[in-house]
């Protein structure tokens, strides 16, 4: 099983009720097919960079989900054939998942191998200096005579 995201554009002139069935079914429709519905996000109608069959806006709906290979086709499959839908993209997240996870896990062993290595008796973290008096003298400014 992979981690997906799938995000597609609504028509604008849907109403919220269509909408909120069309969402139900669709998960409705993964769950009965065994994958697990992690998350779904409706960002709401939002202003598209071009134009799509003639809509300049259009309402968005971020699906994440685990499934199979099988099962993301099937569902890209009821999103091309659905009237609603004006667009739509499937991306693969579980490998950016992994990827960022291997980099916390490096980061916190890193932080913690430097605390071990900083142990009770060590000198403080190297920080700003403590402020000395400044002494002021005679301003330098190049190509002007020097005062004696």
């Amino acid at each position: 099983m992979r981690i997906y995201e799938e995000l597609f554009i609504i028509k604008p002139d849907a109403p919220d009720e269509e909408v909120d069935q069309f969402v139900e079914q669709l998960r409705t429709q993964l769950t009965g097919a065994g994958a697990t519905v992690d998350k779904v996000d409706k960002w709401g109608k939002r202003r598209l960079a071009y134009k799509v069959d003639k809509y300049r806006e259009g309402t968005y709906v971020l699906f994440q989900f685990t499934a199979g290979p099988e099962m993301v086709r099937e569902f890209e499959r009821r999103l091309r054939v659905a009237d609603l839908v004006l667009k739509f993209i499937t991306v693969r997240i579980d490998e950016n998942l992994k990827r960022l996870d291997k980099r916390k896990k490096q980061r916190d062993k890193r932080s913690a191998k430097r605390a071990a290595n900083a142990g009770p008796g060590a000198p403080p973290a190297p920080g700003p200096a403590p402020s000395q008096p400044i002494t002021e003298g005679p301003a330098i400014v190049p190509g002007m005579p020097k005062e004696n």
